[in-house]
């Protein structure tokens, strides 16, 4: 997305999915048209044209039937789907979730056994600080991370966000055309580099393979935080 040659109406799509909030933590218009270098009145002037409600609808319940079906390791049929969607407070009938999963090719595989290895191992064992306390008294003490995939003309937009449970902003995040580990490092670097973080401040996550490597690991002890994961398929900001 901030590639040079990124199409304009691309950027105005980014901008509108956010400013929607389907995440709890949405983004200034403002903020955002200047990190994307675009004008804020023609960002104005394209959301005034007319849209398909129903249009808007599917692409938006798309990229969170994606983001379910990553976050099973690619296991979920829409059943399954459909389940998780409704955890998250979001009505949609199954049949239009398989339709949907249809348009996008997400075909469940049947897990395989599991061969439990030393980095599996030592993922198991990450505690959970939080306890679904998302709160904080002061800032830089207890950080919360997720990864919010975003469709676009160009294909799919990974953001990874770092914020603050005391004081709710986003004080790190990086985007890329893919969600492997260096781009949750990145966020995790600019969250450390913006704002003071204390000795040993948690840092909360689900326990998604990105989060749960080595690598992830060995960044998080160069910065001195204390890792902290909740059960798998949750949502970090609201339990």
């Amino acid at each position: 997305m901030l590639r040079e040659g990124t199409p304009v109406a691309s950027k105005y799509e980014f901008i509108e999915t956010m400013r929607l909030g389907t995440a709890e933590y949405a983004y200034p218009v403002e903020f955002m048209c200047d990190m994307l270098d675009v004008s804020r009145s023609g960002c104005y002037e394209w959301r005034q044209r007319p849209d398909s409600a129903t249009d808007q609808r599917r692409e938006e319940l798309k990229l969170l039937i994606t983001k379910a079906f990553e976050m099973s390791d690619s296991t979920y049929g829409y059943r399954r789907i459909h389940a998780q969607l409704a955890r998250w407070g979001v009505t949609a009938g199954p049949e239009l979730i398989r339709q949907l999963m249809r348009e996008l090719n997400l075909v469940p595989c049947q897990p395989k056994p599991k061969r439990w290895s030393l980095t599996q191992a030592a993922a198991g064992t990450v505690p959970d600080l939080v306890g679904r306390d998302f709160t904080a008294e002061t800032p830089g003490v207890k950080l919360v991370g997720d990864i919010t995939y975003i469709p676009t003309g160009e294909g799919w937009l990974y953001l990874a966000t770092v914020i603050d449970c005391c004081t709710k902003e986003v004080i790190g995040y990086a985007m890329d055309d893919n969600y492997q580990t260096p781009l949750i490092i990145r966020a995790i670097r600019n969250a450390a580099r913006n704002r003071k973080l204390t000795k040993h401040a948690i840092f909360h996550t689900d326990r998604g393979s990105n989060y749960m490597s080595a690598d992830f690991s060995k960044e998080l002890r160069k910065l001195d935080l204390r890792r902290s994961a909740g059960r798998t398929g949750i949502s970090l900001l609201t339990g």
